[in-house]
């Protein structure tokens, strides 16, 4: 691999990751300091970054966004996916409440579950794989648990918690949008 290559690798995977901008040009300037003085030192851009280059960035971004302010992101997001989700369920039915039942509690429970823990430990993964993934492991999650438990209504919704799931990541959707956005052009 080149520097250039190294360097838009290691980008890509400290954006996705949620570095902030200011701190991703700070790492990358730095990366390519090193890089050059291997180079003019005539060793090789492996030397700097070993063999996996995403393993490099993937430590380098877990040094510089420690775990517990990457949980609180995750969760925060994982909030956010809730209240769309919940907004998207109050949708079809016109209705200000939503009926909870166990089937549906248990197959969001193990569908967020599985993403934020996937999410967590496979950086890399992008969400519709580890959505399918979920998905395979909450379907027979919330039909075992209609099975045994009934499809009585545990508790009803208002439509008001929707918006209250949201604001907690709205921030981090908001900020990931403009890099998207920001990224693209």
């Amino acid at each position: 691999m080149t520097n250039t290559q190294i360097l838009a690798a290691c980008r890509s995977n400290w954006e996705y990751r949620g570095i902030d901008d200011a701190s991703v040009r700070e790492m990358l300037d730095e990366l390519s300091a090193h890089l050059e003085d291997a180079e003019a030192a005539g060793r090789t851009p492996q030397d700097v970054v070993g063999d996996n280059v995403r393993a490099f960035a993937a430590a380098w971004a877990r040094a510089r966004a420690p775990l517990p302010r990457r949980v609180l992101r995750t969760a925060s997001l994982g909030c956010f996916a809730i209240g769309v989700v919940l907004l998207l369920s109050y949708a079809p039915r016109w209705t200000t409440s939503l009926d909870v039942t166990p089937g549906y509690l248990a197959f969001w429970a193990v569908l967020g579950t599985v993403t934020v823990v996937w999410e967590l430990r496979r950086g890399n993964l992008g969400i519709r794989r580890s959505w399918a993934v979920a998905c395979a492991a909450a379907l027979p999650a919330a039909l075992l648990t209609d099975r045994l438990a009934g499809d009585g209504v545990l508790f009803e919704l208002p439509l008001w918690a929707a918006p209250v799931l949201l604001l907690p990541g709205l921030p981090y959707a908001v900020a990931d949008a403009r890099a998207r956005r920001s990224g693209r052009a």
